[in-house]
């Protein structure tokens, strides 16, 4: 590894950080505001699209628990089938079972046989489905946010900060760059361009803080240099990512400035009450084995009450449990208590679920042969973006340029946060049913070809 010491990759943080971070970001918010107030956006969701409902109403499997329980077998069948291929060619588990999920709705299963789709997964079926899948992401986002250990920081809090925030900005410039072109045909109707600019902006700049860990502990380099420090960037930057789109969603479901910044000044009072006042209690707190079983009732009570608060703010229950997670971190044995405890179970058995759901929402009846084109443009957009922000920010701090490029593949890694954050822009009808495609598979993509790419940059190293 042609990798300085940590200490010597310190940036020299000022004017760095402003051309690489501030610049991008300030550009990207100034022309998302382009003529078009960012109030008008439309919070309705779009209306859910699955084919109708078929076959007999009556029968042994009418009942809404059985209908429930085989959606349950069905999912979870597919799910760990497919994930199990695709750790047969080299890829992590998760990206099989995302695409399980996408497939499971019209795109393949009901292709291959609407009749039968349409019955299992019938729209006035999908209520209990689509909100154990939530309880399955609250919890996955809770269990997240406590792996985000910022000791790991230590001795490189200036090179994580300007690596971050610059894999941030680029991509967030160039979704904004993007949706000038994509805005007149793939906006809803009602939606402001400033609102679906700059959800385009941070849609390209996320990264799957927990699937890159998996990845790296996949490759045997979680513990090496390179691995800490895209520890540590991933984390920053996933933190960094989910306040800037909490506050993007409390604008745009605002009724005017007012009340947005009334939601954001709730929420940042209560982040610092919750990081402030609860994180360091919870990590004096010892814990022993005679009460892990209290104390992981307790935590779960947090993550749903810091949720709870978050929704009544106007920002999303998800951002709550994230925050509850990161109040977390700082217990290593609570810490290890969620990841054992919880997060087999959030991951196993509900995470496919939100899979299934997002597949569900996918629309084949109205794509074009454009989208396969805008499909491959998106990927392009936001690889280069993400990359090269990452590698010129790791590379003006005195990363060797091998690194620098395994950090900006490293970084591209997008995989269930992007979901997540898609989903929430097509509840809240920011994107249309083919741009939701698309973003999608982008984020399938991406995550799939983190593996492909580290092992040409090792091959490019080698010769």
């Amino acid at each position: 590894m042609d990798m300085p010491h940590p200490h010597r990759m310190q940036p020299k943080f000022p004017w760095r950080y402003l051309l690489l971070v501030v610049v991008p970001l300030v550009v990207a918010v100034a022309m998302s505001r382009h003529g078009l107030p960012i109030a008008e956006v439309m919070t309705t969701a779009p209306a859910s699209a699955t084919a109708p409902a078929a076959g007999d109403a009556h029968g042994p499997l009418a009942s809404p628990l059985a209908r429930f329980l085989l959606q349950l077998l069905v999912v979870l069948c597919v799910a760990k089938g497919a994930g199990w291929l695709l750790r047969r060619f080299g890829q992590p588990a998760v990206i099989g079972e995302m695409a399980a999920g996408l497939l499971l709705g019209p795109l393949l299963f009901g292709a291959l046989a609407p009749q039968v789709q349409g019955w299992l997964f019938a729209p006035e079926s999908l209520g209990a489905l689509g909100m154990v899948s939530q309880l399955g992401v609250l919890m996955f986002l809770f269990v997240a946010g406590a792996e985000l250990d910022l000791s790991s920081l230590n001795g490189r809090r200036g090179f994580a900060l300007l690596v971050s925030h610059a894999g941030i900005a680029l991509p967030f410039l160039c979704g904004v760059l993007l949706a000038f072109a994509l805005f007149a045909e793939h906006a809803p109707p009602g939606v402001g361009f400033a609102g679906f600019a700059l959800f385009m902006g941070v849609s390209l700049s996320i990264t799957a803080f927990p699937v890159l860990l998996r990845i790296l502990s996949d490759r045997g380099i979680a513990q090496t240099a390179m691995g800490r420090i895209a520890i540590a960037c991933a984390a920053l930057g996933d933190a960094s990512a989910w306040c800037l789109l909490a506050v993007i969603v409390a604008t745009v479901q605002a009724n005017g400035w007012t009340t947005a910044a009334v939601s954001l000044a709730g929420t940042l009072l209560f982040a610092v009450a919750v990081l402030a006042l609860a994180r360091p209690w919870i990590s004096r707190r010892e814990i022993t084995v005679e009460r892990e079983g209290r104390a992981l009732i307790a935590l779960l009570l947090l993550a749903l009450a810091c949720a709870l608060v978050t929704e009544a703010l106007g920002i999303h229950a998800l951002f709550g449990a994230f925050l509850a997670g990161i109040a977390v971190s700082g217990n290593a044995r609570l810490r290890h208590l969620l990841v054992e405890r919880v997060e087999p179970f959030a991951i196993s058995l509900l995470l496919p679920l939100f899979f299934a759901m997002t597949g569900l929402r996918l629309r084949v009846d109205g794509w074009q042969a454009s989208d396969l084109l805008l499909g491959v443009v998106v990927i392009a957009v936001a690889t280069l973006g993400k990359g090269a922000g990452t590698w010129l920010a790791a590379r003006s701090a005195g990363m060797g340029n091998t690194d620098a490029l395994r950090l900006g593949a490293l970084m591209n890694t997008r995989g269930l946060m992007e979901l997540i954050v898609l989903n929430l822009g097509y509840e809240m009808g920011l994107i249309g049913d083919r741009l939701f495609a698309v973003l999608v598979i982008m984020a399938l993509v991406t995550t799939a070809m983190t593996g492909p790419l580290l092992d040409l940059i090792e091959r490019r190293a080698r010769r």
